[in-house]
Protein backbone atom coordinates (compact mmCIF):
# COMPACT_ATOMS: atom_id res chain seq x y z
CA UNK A 1 0.00 0.00 0.00
CA UNK A 2 1.26 3.75 -0.91
CA UNK A 3 0.91 5.93 1.85
CA UNK A 4 0.73 9.74 1.53
CA UNK A 5 1.43 12.72 4.25
CA UNK A 6 -2.10 14.42 4.90
CA UNK A 7 -0.59 17.42 4.95
CA UNK A 8 0.57 19.09 1.75
CA UNK A 9 2.64 21.86 3.53
CA UNK A 10 4.55 18.99 4.93
CA UNK A 11 5.59 17.57 1.78
CA UNK A 12 6.40 20.69 0.24
CA UNK A 13 8.58 21.47 3.22
CA UNK A 14 10.28 18.59 3.03
CA UNK A 15 11.06 18.12 -0.36
CA UNK A 16 12.30 22.12 -0.39
CA UNK A 17 14.65 20.58 2.67
CA UNK A 18 16.25 18.12 0.62
CA UNK A 19 16.90 19.98 -2.43
CA UNK A 20 18.58 22.42 -0.37
CA UNK A 21 21.05 19.64 1.40
CA UNK A 22 21.47 18.19 -2.23
CA UNK A 23 22.62 21.63 -3.62
CA UNK A 24 24.82 22.99 -0.68
CA UNK A 25 26.47 19.66 1.09
CA UNK A 26 28.76 20.87 3.91
CA UNK A 27 32.28 19.75 4.66
CA UNK A 28 33.59 18.46 7.79
CA UNK A 29 34.36 21.53 9.04
CA UNK A 30 30.68 22.54 8.30
CA UNK A 31 31.36 25.19 4.99
CA UNK A 32 29.70 24.63 2.49
CA UNK A 33 30.90 22.60 -1.05
CA UNK A 34 30.14 23.61 -4.19
CA UNK A 35 28.46 21.62 -7.13
CA UNK A 36 31.78 20.89 -8.89
CA UNK A 37 33.72 19.54 -5.94
CA UNK A 38 30.33 16.77 -5.43
CA UNK A 39 31.48 12.90 -6.87
CA UNK A 40 28.45 11.87 -9.00
CA UNK A 41 27.12 8.30 -7.61
CA UNK A 42 27.27 5.71 -10.61
CA UNK A 43 24.67 5.02 -12.63
CA UNK A 44 23.07 1.48 -13.00
CA UNK A 45 21.19 2.93 -16.32
CA UNK A 46 24.10 1.24 -18.99
CA UNK A 47 23.94 -2.25 -16.76
CA UNK A 48 19.97 -2.04 -17.73
CA UNK A 49 19.88 -1.12 -20.75
CA UNK A 50 22.38 -4.07 -21.39
CA UNK A 51 20.41 -6.54 -19.81
CA UNK A 52 16.92 -5.54 -20.10
CA UNK A 53 16.02 -6.74 -23.49
CA UNK A 54 16.72 -10.39 -22.18
CA UNK A 55 14.68 -10.12 -19.11
CA UNK A 56 10.89 -11.49 -19.91
CA UNK A 57 7.30 -11.78 -18.43
CA UNK A 58 6.05 -15.65 -17.86
CA UNK A 59 2.67 -15.58 -18.35
CA UNK A 60 1.17 -19.28 -17.24
CA UNK A 61 -2.93 -20.08 -18.00
CA UNK A 62 -4.38 -22.70 -16.09
CA UNK A 63 -8.17 -23.64 -16.08
CA UNK A 64 -9.79 -23.84 -13.16
CA UNK A 65 -11.12 -27.06 -13.18
CA UNK A 66 -7.48 -28.30 -14.17
CA UNK A 67 -6.52 -30.84 -11.01
CA UNK A 68 -3.45 -29.86 -8.98
CA UNK A 69 0.11 -30.87 -10.24
CA UNK A 70 1.35 -32.69 -8.10
CA UNK A 71 4.96 -33.11 -8.69
CA UNK A 72 6.80 -36.54 -9.57
CA UNK A 73 9.70 -36.00 -10.97
CA UNK A 74 12.48 -37.37 -9.88
CA UNK A 75 10.36 -38.29 -6.63
CA UNK A 76 11.42 -37.71 -2.54
CA UNK A 77 15.32 -37.89 -1.80
CA UNK A 78 16.27 -40.71 0.11
CA UNK A 79 19.27 -38.79 1.26
CA UNK A 80 16.69 -36.61 3.19
CA UNK A 81 17.01 -35.22 6.35
CA UNK A 82 14.28 -37.19 8.57
CA UNK A 83 11.17 -35.10 8.49
CA UNK A 84 10.97 -34.31 12.48
CA UNK A 85 14.57 -33.22 11.97
CA UNK A 86 15.53 -31.31 9.39
CA UNK A 87 12.39 -30.23 6.80
CA UNK A 88 11.06 -27.38 9.74
CA UNK A 89 7.17 -28.07 10.00
CA UNK A 90 5.78 -25.25 11.02
CA UNK A 91 8.93 -22.75 10.67
CA UNK A 92 9.46 -22.31 7.26
CA UNK A 93 9.98 -18.92 6.69
CA UNK A 94 10.16 -18.42 2.69
CA UNK A 95 7.05 -17.45 1.73
CA UNK A 96 6.79 -18.94 -2.30
CA UNK A 97 5.15 -16.15 -4.50
CA UNK A 98 2.71 -18.79 -5.50
CA UNK A 99 -0.70 -20.10 -4.21
CA UNK A 100 -1.69 -19.87 -0.15
CA UNK A 101 1.07 -16.99 -0.14
CA UNK A 102 -0.46 -13.92 2.24
CA UNK A 103 -0.91 -11.74 -0.87
CA UNK A 104 -2.68 -15.16 -2.75
CA UNK A 105 -5.22 -15.25 0.35
CA UNK A 106 -5.58 -12.02 0.22
CA UNK A 107 -6.89 -11.64 -3.52
CA UNK A 108 -9.47 -14.54 -2.08
CA UNK A 109 -10.53 -12.52 0.47
CA UNK A 110 -11.39 -9.67 -1.74
CA UNK A 111 -12.91 -11.34 -4.42
CA UNK A 112 -15.02 -13.31 -1.98
CA UNK A 113 -16.37 -9.29 -0.38
CA UNK A 114 -16.74 -7.84 -3.84
CA UNK A 115 -19.40 -11.31 -5.09
CA UNK A 116 -20.37 -12.78 -1.87
CA UNK A 117 -22.55 -15.11 -3.84
CA UNK A 118 -19.69 -17.30 -5.07
CA UNK A 119 -19.05 -18.51 -1.54
CA UNK A 120 -15.72 -19.59 -0.18
CA UNK A 121 -14.51 -21.69 -2.90
CA UNK A 122 -13.11 -20.34 -6.14
CA UNK A 123 -15.49 -20.99 -9.30
CA UNK A 124 -13.97 -23.82 -10.92
CA UNK A 125 -14.59 -22.82 -14.22
CA UNK A 126 -12.55 -19.69 -14.11
CA UNK A 127 -9.26 -19.60 -15.58
CA UNK A 128 -6.23 -18.51 -13.40
CA UNK A 129 -3.20 -16.98 -14.67
CA UNK A 130 -0.02 -16.81 -12.98
CA UNK A 131 2.33 -13.88 -13.72
CA UNK A 132 5.74 -14.37 -13.14
CA UNK A 133 9.34 -13.56 -14.72
CA UNK A 134 12.21 -15.25 -16.88
CA UNK A 135 15.36 -14.60 -18.49
CA UNK A 136 17.06 -15.91 -21.79
CA UNK A 137 19.76 -17.61 -21.90
CA UNK A 138 20.19 -18.74 -25.53
CA UNK A 139 19.79 -16.80 -29.08
CA UNK A 140 17.35 -19.39 -29.85
CA UNK A 141 15.28 -18.95 -27.58
CA UNK A 142 15.38 -20.48 -24.02
CA UNK A 143 14.23 -19.01 -21.16
CA UNK A 144 14.69 -19.88 -17.36
CA UNK A 145 11.86 -19.31 -14.86
CA UNK A 146 10.84 -21.01 -11.74
CA UNK A 147 8.92 -24.25 -12.01
CA UNK A 148 6.61 -23.05 -9.76
CA UNK A 149 5.52 -20.05 -12.28
CA UNK A 150 4.51 -23.15 -15.31
CA UNK A 151 3.45 -25.57 -12.79
CA UNK A 152 0.44 -27.15 -13.59
CA UNK A 153 -0.15 -24.64 -16.41
CA UNK A 154 -2.00 -25.32 -19.25
CA UNK A 155 -0.55 -22.41 -21.50
CA UNK A 156 2.83 -20.46 -21.31
CA UNK A 157 3.14 -17.43 -22.79
CA UNK A 158 6.58 -15.44 -22.62
CA UNK A 159 6.16 -11.60 -23.41
CA UNK A 160 8.92 -9.42 -24.17
CA UNK A 161 9.70 -5.79 -22.95
CA UNK A 162 7.99 -4.31 -26.18
CA UNK A 163 4.91 -6.09 -25.85
CA UNK A 164 5.48 -8.50 -28.49
CA UNK A 165 4.13 -12.83 -27.03
CA UNK A 166 5.34 -16.25 -28.14
CA UNK A 167 3.63 -19.25 -26.92
CA UNK A 168 6.77 -21.11 -24.93
CA UNK A 169 7.01 -25.16 -24.71
CA UNK A 170 8.25 -26.27 -21.43
CA UNK A 171 11.55 -28.12 -22.03
CA UNK A 172 11.30 -29.48 -18.26
CA UNK A 173 11.04 -28.80 -14.85
CA UNK A 174 12.68 -29.36 -11.51
CA UNK A 175 10.39 -29.36 -8.09
CA UNK A 176 13.18 -29.71 -6.12
CA UNK A 177 15.09 -26.51 -6.99
CA UNK A 178 11.99 -24.74 -8.22
CA UNK A 179 13.41 -24.69 -11.64
CA UNK A 180 11.98 -24.69 -14.83
CA UNK A 181 13.29 -24.21 -18.58
CA UNK A 182 11.10 -23.04 -21.80
CA UNK A 183 11.47 -22.17 -25.22
CA UNK A 184 10.10 -20.16 -27.82
CA UNK A 185 9.92 -20.22 -31.44
CA UNK A 186 12.11 -17.57 -33.14
CA UNK A 187 13.05 -16.37 -36.95
CA UNK A 188 15.97 -14.35 -35.47
CA UNK A 189 18.69 -14.58 -32.98
CA UNK A 190 17.12 -13.21 -29.44
CA UNK A 191 19.10 -10.70 -26.61
CA UNK A 192 20.44 -12.91 -23.80
CA UNK A 193 22.21 -13.08 -20.55
CA UNK A 194 25.21 -15.25 -19.61
CA UNK A 195 25.62 -17.11 -16.11
CA UNK A 196 28.44 -16.00 -13.71
CA UNK A 197 29.83 -17.87 -10.94
CA UNK A 198 27.71 -16.93 -7.58
CA UNK A 199 30.59 -19.19 -5.54
CA UNK A 200 32.40 -15.85 -6.63
CA UNK A 201 29.69 -13.63 -4.98
CA UNK A 202 30.70 -12.47 -1.33
CA UNK A 203 28.07 -10.56 1.57
CA UNK A 204 27.93 -7.02 0.88
CA UNK A 205 28.42 -6.75 -2.95
CA UNK A 206 26.00 -5.54 -4.90
CA UNK A 207 23.27 -6.63 -6.99
CA UNK A 208 20.33 -5.90 -9.65
CA UNK A 209 17.31 -7.57 -9.56
CA UNK A 210 14.65 -7.23 -12.70
CA UNK A 211 11.55 -8.77 -13.36
CA UNK A 212 7.78 -8.48 -13.40
CA UNK A 213 6.25 -7.45 -9.91
CA UNK A 214 2.82 -7.71 -9.48
CA UNK A 215 2.46 -7.47 -13.33
CA UNK A 216 3.98 -4.41 -14.12
CA UNK A 217 6.85 -5.70 -16.26
CA UNK A 218 9.96 -4.31 -17.00
CA UNK A 219 11.01 -3.07 -12.88
CA UNK A 220 14.38 -3.14 -11.55
CA UNK A 221 15.68 -3.15 -8.02
CA UNK A 222 19.42 -2.86 -6.64
CA UNK A 223 20.24 -4.04 -3.07
CA UNK A 224 23.46 -6.38 -1.83
CA UNK A 225 23.60 -9.84 -0.87
CA UNK A 226 23.13 -9.76 2.85
CA UNK A 227 23.63 -13.62 3.51
CA UNK A 228 25.05 -16.55 1.52
CA UNK A 229 23.95 -20.36 2.11
CA UNK A 230 20.01 -19.42 3.72
CA UNK A 231 18.19 -23.10 4.55
CA UNK A 232 14.24 -21.93 4.48
CA UNK A 233 13.56 -25.28 4.60
CA UNK A 234 11.39 -25.47 1.40
CA UNK A 235 13.67 -28.03 0.34
CA UNK A 236 16.47 -30.67 0.37
CA UNK A 237 18.64 -28.10 -1.70
CA UNK A 238 18.36 -24.94 0.22
CA UNK A 239 20.77 -23.18 -0.47
CA UNK A 240 19.73 -19.34 -0.98
CA UNK A 241 21.67 -16.41 -1.42
CA UNK A 242 20.09 -13.73 0.67
CA UNK A 243 19.18 -10.27 -1.08
CA UNK A 244 17.74 -7.03 0.29
CA UNK A 245 16.76 -5.74 -3.19
CA UNK A 246 13.41 -5.07 -3.58
CA UNK A 247 11.40 -8.63 -5.00
CA UNK A 248 7.55 -8.86 -4.90
CA UNK A 249 4.83 -11.11 -6.64
CA UNK A 250 5.91 -11.50 -10.20
CA UNK A 251 9.73 -11.41 -9.74
CA UNK A 252 9.74 -15.82 -9.48
CA UNK A 253 12.50 -16.63 -12.02
CA UNK A 254 13.73 -13.40 -12.61
CA UNK A 255 17.37 -12.70 -12.77
CA UNK A 256 20.13 -11.36 -10.07
CA UNK A 257 23.10 -9.97 -11.43
CA UNK A 258 25.98 -8.54 -10.71
CA UNK A 259 27.77 -5.23 -11.62
CA UNK A 260 29.31 -7.38 -14.85
CA UNK A 261 25.33 -8.17 -16.05
CA UNK A 262 25.95 -11.79 -15.34
CA UNK A 263 23.05 -13.58 -13.99
CA UNK A 264 24.74 -15.03 -10.18
CA UNK A 265 21.29 -15.61 -8.68
CA UNK A 266 17.27 -16.78 -9.23
CA UNK A 267 14.65 -15.09 -7.79
CA UNK A 268 12.28 -17.27 -6.04
CA UNK A 269 11.20 -16.79 -3.07
CA UNK A 270 11.00 -14.33 0.08
CA UNK A 271 10.27 -14.07 4.03
CA UNK A 272 7.68 -11.11 4.22
CA UNK A 273 4.50 -10.98 7.41
CA UNK A 274 2.63 -9.27 4.80
CA UNK A 275 3.02 -10.67 1.19
CA UNK A 276 5.13 -7.80 -0.08
CA UNK A 277 9.12 -7.05 0.01
CA UNK A 278 10.81 -6.32 3.44
CA UNK A 279 14.51 -6.26 1.91
CA UNK A 280 14.71 -10.68 2.63
CA UNK A 281 14.80 -12.16 -0.80
CA UNK A 282 16.34 -15.13 -1.53
CA UNK A 283 17.83 -16.42 -5.16
CA UNK A 284 18.98 -19.77 -6.39
CA UNK A 285 22.48 -19.28 -7.04
CA UNK A 286 23.36 -19.44 -10.35
CA UNK A 287 26.03 -22.23 -9.17
CA UNK A 288 23.22 -24.32 -8.31
CA UNK A 289 20.97 -23.84 -10.80
CA UNK A 290 23.42 -23.88 -13.88
CA UNK A 291 23.94 -27.63 -14.24
CA UNK A 292 20.12 -28.41 -13.14
CA UNK A 293 19.67 -26.06 -16.56
CA UNK A 294 21.88 -27.71 -18.23
CA UNK A 295 20.25 -30.90 -17.48
CA UNK A 296 16.71 -30.31 -18.25
CA UNK A 297 18.05 -28.99 -21.81
CA UNK A 298 19.99 -32.18 -22.74
CA UNK A 299 17.63 -34.40 -21.07
CA UNK A 300 14.33 -32.89 -20.12
CA UNK A 301 14.83 -34.36 -16.57
CA UNK A 302 17.64 -33.96 -13.69
CA UNK A 303 19.84 -37.13 -13.22
CA UNK A 304 21.00 -36.84 -9.23
CA UNK A 305 23.28 -39.29 -7.06
CA UNK A 306 21.72 -41.11 -4.53
CA UNK A 307 23.20 -42.77 -1.58
CA UNK A 308 20.15 -44.26 -0.29
CA UNK A 309 20.07 -43.12 3.64
CA UNK A 310 17.64 -41.05 6.20
CA UNK A 311 19.93 -38.47 8.40
CA UNK A 312 19.38 -36.35 11.04
CA UNK A 313 20.95 -33.07 12.55
CA UNK A 314 24.42 -33.93 15.11
CA UNK A 315 23.41 -31.88 18.16
CA UNK A 316 26.31 -31.43 20.54
CA UNK A 317 24.28 -33.99 23.02
CA UNK A 318 24.70 -36.88 20.13
CA UNK A 319 28.11 -35.68 19.50
CA UNK A 320 29.15 -36.31 22.87
CA UNK A 321 27.27 -39.62 23.75
CA UNK A 322 29.11 -40.74 20.10
CA UNK A 323 32.28 -39.75 21.52
CA UNK A 324 32.64 -37.06 18.19
CA UNK A 325 35.18 -34.04 19.11
CA UNK A 326 32.72 -31.69 17.46
CA UNK A 327 28.99 -31.57 16.32
CA UNK A 328 29.82 -31.99 12.52
CA UNK A 329 28.43 -34.23 9.89
CA UNK A 330 25.09 -35.97 8.97
CA UNK A 331 23.88 -38.99 11.70
CA UNK A 332 22.57 -42.00 9.70
CA UNK A 333 19.18 -42.60 10.86
CA UNK A 334 18.28 -45.54 8.47
CA UNK A 335 19.65 -47.47 5.52
CA UNK A 336 17.49 -48.39 2.33
CA UNK A 337 17.14 -51.51 1.52
CA UNK A 338 19.86 -53.07 -1.33
CA UNK A 339 20.58 -49.20 -2.06
CA UNK A 340 24.34 -48.07 -2.20
CA UNK A 341 24.89 -47.24 0.98
CA UNK A 342 23.65 -51.06 2.43
CA UNK A 343 26.01 -52.29 -0.25
CA UNK A 344 28.68 -50.74 0.77
CA UNK A 345 28.74 -51.30 4.49
CA UNK A 346 26.96 -47.88 5.85
CA UNK A 347 25.04 -48.63 9.27
CA UNK A 348 22.58 -46.82 11.55
CA UNK A 349 24.42 -44.58 13.53
CA UNK A 350 27.09 -43.62 11.38
CA UNK A 351 28.02 -40.16 10.91
CA UNK A 352 28.88 -39.32 7.42
CA UNK A 353 31.91 -36.76 8.10
CA UNK A 354 33.16 -36.39 4.57
CA UNK A 355 31.67 -37.23 0.81
CA UNK A 356 34.39 -37.72 -1.73
CA UNK A 357 36.66 -34.63 0.27
CA UNK A 358 34.22 -32.24 0.54
CA UNK A 359 33.69 -31.61 4.29
CA UNK A 360 29.98 -32.45 5.98
CA UNK A 361 30.03 -29.42 8.24
CA UNK A 362 26.07 -29.75 8.55
CA UNK A 363 23.22 -31.93 7.71
CA UNK A 364 21.81 -30.11 4.67
CA UNK A 365 25.41 -29.99 3.16
CA UNK A 366 25.39 -33.81 2.43
CA UNK A 367 21.93 -33.88 -0.01
CA UNK A 368 23.58 -31.06 -1.92
CA UNK A 369 26.81 -33.11 -2.61
CA UNK A 370 25.85 -36.41 -3.24
CA UNK A 371 23.21 -34.93 -5.79
CA UNK A 372 25.93 -33.79 -7.47
CA UNK A 373 27.96 -36.37 -7.62
CA UNK A 374 28.28 -39.32 -10.81
CA UNK A 375 25.74 -41.50 -11.06
CA UNK A 376 27.88 -45.10 -11.52
CA UNK A 377 31.19 -43.93 -9.66
CA UNK A 378 32.47 -44.61 -6.38
CA UNK A 379 32.86 -42.42 -3.93
CA UNK A 380 35.08 -42.00 -0.46
CA UNK A 381 33.20 -41.64 2.27
CA UNK A 382 34.28 -40.87 5.86
CA UNK A 383 31.94 -41.82 8.73
CA UNK A 384 32.53 -42.13 12.51
CA UNK A 385 31.45 -45.50 13.73
CA UNK A 386 31.92 -46.51 17.56
CA UNK A 387 34.48 -43.85 18.80
CA UNK A 388 36.83 -44.28 15.48
CA UNK A 389 36.71 -42.93 11.95
CA UNK A 390 36.57 -45.00 9.22
CA UNK A 391 36.09 -45.15 4.70
CA UNK A 392 33.37 -46.59 2.74
CA UNK A 393 33.25 -46.77 -0.70
CA UNK A 394 29.76 -46.91 -2.07
CA UNK A 395 28.59 -46.73 -5.35
CA UNK A 396 26.57 -43.90 -6.33
CA UNK A 397 23.30 -44.48 -8.15
CA UNK A 398 20.70 -42.50 -9.98
CA UNK A 399 17.95 -41.03 -7.68
CA UNK A 400 14.55 -43.52 -7.77
CA UNK A 401 11.36 -41.92 -7.78
CA UNK A 402 9.89 -43.15 -4.66
CA UNK A 403 13.01 -44.18 -2.62
CA UNK A 404 11.83 -46.54 0.18
CA UNK A 405 13.35 -46.51 3.32
CA UNK A 406 13.72 -49.27 5.51
CA UNK A 407 15.90 -50.84 8.73
CA UNK A 408 19.10 -51.70 7.18
CA UNK A 409 19.00 -54.99 9.08
CA UNK A 410 15.09 -56.28 8.79
CA UNK A 411 14.24 -59.44 10.36
CA UNK A 412 11.17 -61.37 9.34
CA UNK A 413 10.61 -63.15 12.72
CA UNK A 414 8.93 -61.99 15.70
CA UNK A 415 11.38 -62.34 18.44
CA UNK A 416 10.77 -63.98 22.00
CA UNK A 417 9.83 -60.83 24.86
CA UNK A 418 9.54 -60.81 28.27
CA UNK A 419 6.34 -59.58 28.89
CA UNK A 420 6.46 -57.72 31.98
CA UNK A 421 6.48 -53.78 31.93
CA UNK A 422 8.92 -51.83 33.36
CA UNK A 423 9.90 -48.55 34.47
CA UNK A 424 13.30 -46.29 34.65
CA UNK A 425 13.91 -42.57 34.75
CA UNK A 426 10.15 -41.54 34.63
CA UNK A 427 9.26 -43.99 31.21
CA UNK A 428 7.27 -46.74 31.75
CA UNK A 429 8.02 -48.93 29.42
CA UNK A 430 5.98 -52.19 27.55
CA UNK A 431 6.39 -55.16 25.18
CA UNK A 432 6.27 -54.37 21.06
CA UNK A 433 3.48 -57.05 21.27
CA UNK A 434 1.20 -57.39 17.74
CA UNK A 435 -1.01 -55.54 19.84
CA UNK A 436 0.65 -52.12 20.24
CA UNK A 437 2.21 -52.68 16.41
CA UNK A 438 -1.09 -52.76 15.01
CA UNK A 439 -1.98 -49.53 16.98
CA UNK A 440 1.14 -47.95 16.28
CA UNK A 441 1.23 -49.51 12.43
CA UNK A 442 4.70 -50.94 13.00
CA UNK A 443 5.95 -53.50 10.69
CA UNK A 444 7.73 -56.43 11.87
CA UNK A 445 10.89 -55.28 11.09
CA UNK A 446 11.33 -52.54 14.02
CA UNK A 447 12.24 -54.29 17.21
CA UNK A 448 12.34 -52.68 20.69
CA UNK A 449 10.22 -51.79 23.38
CA UNK A 450 7.13 -49.09 23.32
CA UNK A 451 7.30 -46.19 25.66
CA UNK A 452 3.48 -45.85 27.30
CA UNK A 453 4.46 -43.24 29.69
CA UNK A 454 6.82 -39.99 30.23
CA UNK A 455 6.77 -38.15 33.37
CA UNK A 456 7.08 -34.46 33.26
CA UNK A 457 10.29 -34.12 35.31
CA UNK A 458 12.18 -37.30 33.43
CA UNK A 459 15.03 -36.20 31.08
CA UNK A 460 13.53 -37.67 28.42
CA UNK A 461 10.35 -35.63 28.27
CA UNK A 462 12.28 -32.46 27.99
CA UNK A 463 13.69 -33.97 24.69
CA UNK A 464 10.67 -34.88 23.94
CA UNK A 465 9.75 -38.30 23.91
CA UNK A 466 6.32 -39.35 24.27
CA UNK A 467 3.95 -42.42 24.57
CA UNK A 468 3.85 -44.73 21.54
CA UNK A 469 7.52 -43.67 20.74
CA UNK A 470 9.65 -47.02 20.20
CA UNK A 471 13.06 -47.71 21.64
CA UNK A 472 15.34 -49.58 18.83
CA UNK A 473 18.14 -48.84 20.31
CA UNK A 474 20.13 -47.85 23.81
CA UNK A 475 23.92 -46.84 23.28
CA UNK A 476 23.42 -48.18 19.32
CA UNK A 477 22.85 -51.65 21.61
CA UNK A 478 19.38 -52.98 20.19
CA UNK A 479 16.86 -54.37 23.33
CA UNK A 480 14.43 -56.82 23.27
CA UNK A 481 12.26 -56.56 26.34
CA UNK A 482 11.30 -53.40 28.89
CA UNK A 483 13.64 -54.94 32.16
CA UNK A 484 16.60 -54.91 29.56
CA UNK A 485 15.97 -51.26 28.21
CA UNK A 486 16.05 -50.11 31.95
CA UNK A 487 18.78 -52.14 33.35
CA UNK A 488 20.47 -49.95 30.29
CA UNK A 489 18.57 -46.70 30.96
CA UNK A 490 20.09 -47.31 34.62
CA UNK A 491 23.56 -48.49 33.62
CA UNK A 492 23.46 -45.37 31.42
CA UNK A 493 22.61 -42.93 34.52
CA UNK A 494 25.35 -44.12 36.25
CA UNK A 495 27.86 -43.80 33.50
CA UNK A 496 31.01 -41.09 33.76
CA UNK A 497 28.61 -39.82 30.75
CA UNK A 498 26.07 -39.70 32.12
CA UNK A 499 23.87 -39.09 28.50
CA UNK A 500 22.66 -41.96 26.60
CA UNK A 501 21.67 -42.11 22.87
CA UNK A 502 18.17 -43.76 21.61
CA UNK A 503 16.99 -45.03 18.14
CA UNK A 504 13.31 -44.55 18.19
CA UNK A 505 10.80 -44.87 16.00
CA UNK A 506 8.00 -42.83 15.50
CA UNK A 507 5.11 -42.95 12.93
CA UNK A 508 7.27 -45.17 11.21
CA UNK A 509 10.26 -43.08 10.74
CA UNK A 510 13.31 -43.67 12.68
CA UNK A 511 15.59 -40.75 14.72
CA UNK A 512 17.68 -40.46 17.35
CA UNK A 513 17.92 -38.59 20.44
CA UNK A 514 20.53 -37.97 22.86
CA UNK A 515 19.44 -37.47 26.59
CA UNK A 516 21.94 -36.07 29.21
CA UNK A 517 21.16 -37.48 32.60
CA UNK A 518 22.97 -35.06 34.53
CA UNK A 519 21.55 -34.63 38.37
CA UNK A 520 18.46 -37.50 37.12
CA UNK A 521 16.85 -39.72 39.59
CA UNK A 522 14.81 -42.97 38.98
CA UNK A 523 11.18 -41.22 38.35
CA UNK A 524 9.68 -44.65 37.76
Amino acid sequence: MVRRLNSPMVSALAAGLAVSLLAFPLDRAGAQVGPHEIAALPSLAPLVKKVIPAVVNVSAEEKGDASSDEESDNGDNGDNPAPDQEQGQGKNPGEQFGENSPFDQLLRRFFEQQMPGLGNPMPHNLERVALGSGFIIDPQGYVVTNNHVVQGADKVTVIFQDDTRHVAQVIGRDSKTDLALLKIKTDKPLPYVTWGDSNAVQVGDWVLAVGNPFGLGGTVSSGIISARGRDIHSGPYDDFLQLDAAINRGNSGGPTFNLAGQVIGINTAIYSPNGGSVGIGFAIPSSQARPVIDQLREHHKVMRGWLGVQIQEVTPEIARSLGLPHAEGALVADVTIDGPAQKSGFRQGDVIMSFDGHVVHHVRDLPIIVADARVGETADVKVWRKDRPMTLSPTIAEMPNNPQLAAATPQTEEPKEEPQHASALGLKLAPLDQDWRSRLHIGKNVRGVVVTAVNNSSPFAREGLQPGDVIQTIDQEPVASPREAAKKLDAARQSKNKSVLLLINRNGSNAYVAVSMDNSEDKG
